[in-house]
């Protein structure tokens, strides 16, 4: 799906407003951890690592498709940011950049949703804090899939892009599978100049990750002081009306600095 995605993601994201709301949170957020090094897994076309890189911190960023990581270097390049980006899934990071590498680890734009079993989500969890330095960072942000699952939210607002004489159009909507995982779809609209509109669908499985399902595997994986939040503006968490459910946790990973 994202490999599908990736010329048009940022045509689909309105990052100056997304960055102008989100980025003072996860600064304040990495201040009050002290954080230099900091690692943006699932990090799509890289525009957050890219933004703290120009801040100052020294940033790197992930994800398991090769076209997002492409798009992700071709949009440091143009901003003059130095970010390392690899193509690397859930689960092998820490294999990758060695134990205890970061002060922090983002995962945003519900990401981890896309794993499927409670299984695959502590073995990344684990993952994450053999990542992170004893007392690092982990922020993940979802959609809030309590509301979602309650109210069978099925469709979210259609986000529009013109570019001169062309035009997107970007419709996103979800099925409820039986077995309990979603389907998510994503419709494209496109149309060049005075051309018909084409059209393209992609889809992926999510699995949907409830406040309590993930503060549990949290847990599981060894971190602690667990906080949650509404939305990247750090509000208060309501499981029926907030937007999204954004999460902060400490690593109690302790590496033994001669291995790494």
């Amino acid at each position: 799906m994202y490999d599908a995605l990736s010329a048009d993601y940022d045509r689909f994201v309105n990052w100056q407003g997304r960055l102008a709301i989100e980025l003072p949170f996860i600064i304040e957020k990495l201040h009050e951890g002290k954080a230099r090094k900091v690692l943006d897994a699932a990090t799509g076309t890289g525009m957050h690592a890219i933004a703290l890189a120009q801040c100052g911190f020294e940033a790197a960023g992930t994800d398991i498709s090769r076209g997002m990581i492409e798009r992700a270097r071709v949009n440091a390049a143009s901003a003059g940011a130095k970010v390392r980006f690899e193509v690397a899934g859930f689960g092998g990071l820490s294999e990758m950049f060695g134990k205890g590498t970061f002060d922090a680890l983002l995962c945003l734009g519900n990401s981890l949703p896309h794993l499927l079993s409670q299984a695959e989500l502590t073995y990344t969890l684990v993952d994450f804090s053999n990542c992170l330095k004893h007392g690092g960072l982990l922020l993940v942000q979802n959609r809030n899939f309590n509301s979602v699952m309650a109210k069978h939210e099925r469709w979210m607002e259609p986000q529009a892009h013109t570019e001169g004489d062309n035009e997107w159009v970007f419709q996103r909507f979800y099925d409820f599978d039986l077995d309990g995982l979603i389907t998510f779809n994503m419709v494209v609209l496109k149309k060049e100049g005075k051309g018909s509109w084409s059209q393209s669908v992609s889809t992926s499985r999510l699995r949907p990750l409830l406040k309590d399902d993930l503060i549990s595997c949290l847990e599981a994986a060894g971190f602690t002081d667990i906080k949650d939040y509404g939305n990247m503006a750090g509000s208060a968490f309501d499981p029926k009306t907030s937007p999204n459910l954004v999460v902060k946790a400490t690593s109690t990973q302790v590496v033994n600095e001669r291995s790494v």
